[in-house]
């Protein structure tokens, strides 16, 4: 029985593999859980109990890789975990990182998604489309076109007085 439930594992990640849904990065680690769920279900019928065997906790570091961050929920692989896939579980990104102690600041995309993410916004520049960056270097450009005008402060930094 144990070697139908590998081959069924194998069939499993197979097609997740080529429904594009796992990554290179966690294949060892797909293969190995999918077949212990697979052993959970089938002592499960055999016992006729529906409770599953403890779960070890959850690590959340391991769930985001360099191409892929897996759902803690369901255990399905994206890109990045959307708003869309989490209000699935009924869930939030603020309560999503409060339920598996995930940092507000970690971000819920995979590393490579987020790296190009940054590539193209230091490329663009967004912040020097705006109008309160455009004011600010206005002032600037001024001062450096007038330069020279203005006489430099004595170093005490004190002005003379006329007597």
């Amino acid at each position: 029985m144990s070697e139908s439930l590998l081959t069924m594992a194998k069939d499993i990640v197979q097609a997740q593999v080529q429904a594009g849904h796992a990554t290179p990065d966690n294949l060892t680690e797909l293969l190995h859980s999918t077949y212990a769920t697979l052993q959970q279900l089938h002592h499960s019928e055999q016992t006729g109990s529906s409770e599953s065997a403890p779960q070890a906790p959850l690590n959340w570091k391991k769930s985001i890789t360099k191409h892929a961050v897996t759902c803690l929920e369901c255990g399905a692989s994206f890109k990045q975990l959307s708003t869309r896939h989490l209000r699935l579980h009924d869930l939030d990104g603020r309560s999503y990182r409060d339920k598996y102690g995930i940092p507000r600041a970690q971000s819920l995309s995979a590393r490579d998604t987020l790296a190009r993410r940054r590539d193209i916004v230091q490329q663009s520049k967004p912040w020097e489309k705006t109008s309160t960056y455009q004011k600010a270097q206005k002032p600037a450009a001024k001062k450096k076109a007038g330069g020279g005008q203005r006489k430099a402060a004595p170093k005490n930094g004190r002005r003379k007085t006329r007597a």
